[in-house]
């Protein structure tokens, strides 16, 4: 529908465009207009000629008048532990991609893995009604209570919470068991394990497919004394790696279960002249920052992003209605392997 242009600056400077001035320009009804920013259907022509009229008046919906008609706003929490980590950063972009295509914003809540900062968040969430919540929990006595009584979807993302709810979730047992297999594969025996914080589901299951492959594999091993749990942070990353290198009979290997475990264990490596591959290292996630080369280290990749893709999609379904039994979306990580200085991509060697 062609629709007549106005000159906008004939309203008055620094007030703001009303719904009866787009849908003059729009050559619609101010109904019409409404319609269309409800999310209401309308033809696709009216849509488009609404939504030029808007940007071209700089028009911006009354998003509080929304929220309380529809007792909603269009926000979306995301809840995660730790901002500074790339993981999250990456999976945060992909919450933010959907739900800006759907007309919602984004809120990132950092708890700092804990349980009354995430509390407080959850219950903004409430008293702002927000639209929803992606969280990664703080720990296994996160809870849920209050924002589900209030009737708020919640998608869980990296970790369950125990409650029935969606959730998108990393293969971790299996991406610990390919980390461990692929230095095995490589003649590493005493191959030690640093994870997170016990009470953490993340932590534990890529300690178990650690453990799984050692005890089938290498049954002569200690491997309880080879186990660190820690921070999922750098410097949980150091204390853990100093200790296993004091140990009588250190490791010649070592699986970190995150990203910046990894790191952490790499600058200690490095300080006492032990980079890889004198001491195998295969990391669960993207390495963020390091000065090794990147083929130096086996990396089992995660796709955060598409985490967050998938999390966002599924709460919008549940946002609009949506009320069909909880489900849980696996994801599995792609393994990079270590490769020797030089060699080329696909050959493969032993230590």
């Amino acid at each position: 529908m062609p629709h007549r242009h106005v000159n906008a600056s004939r309203r008055r400077a620094g007030r703001m465009a009303t719904i009866y001035e787009v849908a003059k320009l729009a050559g619609v009804s101010p109904a019409t207009v409404s319609r269309v920013f409800n999310g209401v259907a309308v033809s696709d022509e009216k849509s488009a000629a609404v939504r030029d009229a808007a940007k071209q008046l700089r028009f911006t919906p009354n998003r509080t008048a929304r929220t309380l008609r529809k007792q909603e706003s269009e926000v979306i929490a995301l809840v995660i532990p730790d901002i500074e980590n790339p993981y999250f950063t990456e999976l945060a972009r992909g919450v933010e991609d959907v739900a800006q295509k759907a007309g919602y914003s984004v809120v990132l809540c950092n708890t700092d893995s804990q349980l009354d900062k995430e509390a407080t968040y959850l219950q903004i969430a409430i008293s702002e009604h927000m639209a929803g919540v992606i969280l990664a929990a703080a720990s296994d006595q996160t809870d849920l209570d209050d924002i589900r009584a209030a009737g708020r979807p919640v998608v869980a993302v990296d970790r369950g919470t125990g409650y029935d709810i969606d959730g998108v979730v990393m293969a971790n047992r299996t991406a610990g068991q390919a980390a461990t297999e692929h230095l095995v594969q490589a003649g590493y025996r005493r191959i030690a394990c640093i994870t997170g914080p016990e009470h953490i589901e993340t932590a534990a299951e890529r300690a178990q497919g650690w453990r799984s492959v050692m005890t089938r594999q290498l049954p002569e091993v200690d491997v309880d004394e080879l186990l660190r749990y820690s921070t999922f942070r750098v410097d949980g990353g150091r204390e853990s790696m100093e200790a296993l290198l004091a140990l009588p009979e250190p490791p010649d290997a070592v699986v970190a279960a995150n990203n910046l475990l990894g790191v952490g264990a790499i600058q200690v490596l490095t300080e006492h002249g032990l980079t890889p591959p004198k001491l195998g290292v295969a990391v669960v996630g993207s390495l963020p920052f390091t000065t090794l080369s990147p083929s130096a280290v086996t990396v089992v990749k995660l796709p955060a992003r598409h985490m967050g893709v998938t999390a966002a999609k599924m709460l919008l379904e549940r946002i609009s209605g949506d009320d069909q039994q909880a489900r849980t979306v696996v994801l599995r990580g792609e393994v990079q392997p270590a490769r020797p200085a030089g060699e080329a991509p696909g050959s493969t060697t032993s230590k």
